[in-house]
């Protein structure tokens, strides 16, 4: 069986549905012999950071900062798979939609931090945003919630049928 999937472009910020979606690409990488490219964004520092906060970290200091999250990414992958790292300037989205268009990926993997329509409409989501720009496949991925997330405890239900035994 021929892979579909041979380049697997994937998104590391950090975050639990980030980890999660390198983890499944991981496993995807396995099963169709696929290398994989790990990408982080640099953010540039809004200039209303700078006038809120008084001061910003050196640039020096944030670009250290995404390098370790990719090496740490990296490391933990296991060794059959191949990988290499990408540490790019500039909006992250635009980031994983020009490397896209590139013609050298099958597919972009990615966590989805399942933000609500609010935070969407005012701020634009990241996933959302290559959604509709990538010319090849998206695959998002959110973390596993807590058992207790997934299955609540049954709230007690009010009813007005009477199951109480009857008596003669």
């Amino acid at each position: 069986m021929s892979s579909v999937y041979r380049n697997i472009l994937v998104a590391v910020d950090g975050s639990p549905d980030a980890d999660a979606a390198l983890a499944h690409a991981a496993e995807l990488a396995r099963d169709q012999r696929a290398r994989l490219t790990l990408v982080t964004a640099v953010p540039q520092v809004p200039a209303t950071a700078l006038l809120a906060s008084g001061a910003a970290p050196p640039r020096s200091e944030v670009i250290k900062h995404y390098a370790e999250l990719l090496r740490v990414a990296a490391a933990e992958l296991p060794e059959d798979v191949s990988v290499t790292t990408l540490l790019v300037e500039g909006p992250p989205a635009r980031a994983l939609v020009e490397r896209s268009r590139s013609g050298a990926f099958d597919l972009i993997v990615m966590g989805s931090h399942g933000h609500g329509r609010l935070h969407t409409s005012l701020l634009g989501c990241v996933s959302q945003k290559v959604m509709q720009a990538s010319p090849i496949p998206v695959l998002l991925i959110r973390a596993p919630q807590e058992a207790e997330a997934r299955a609540p405890a049954a709230a007690p239900m009010e009813s007005s049928l009477d199951i109480s035994p009857m008596t003669s």
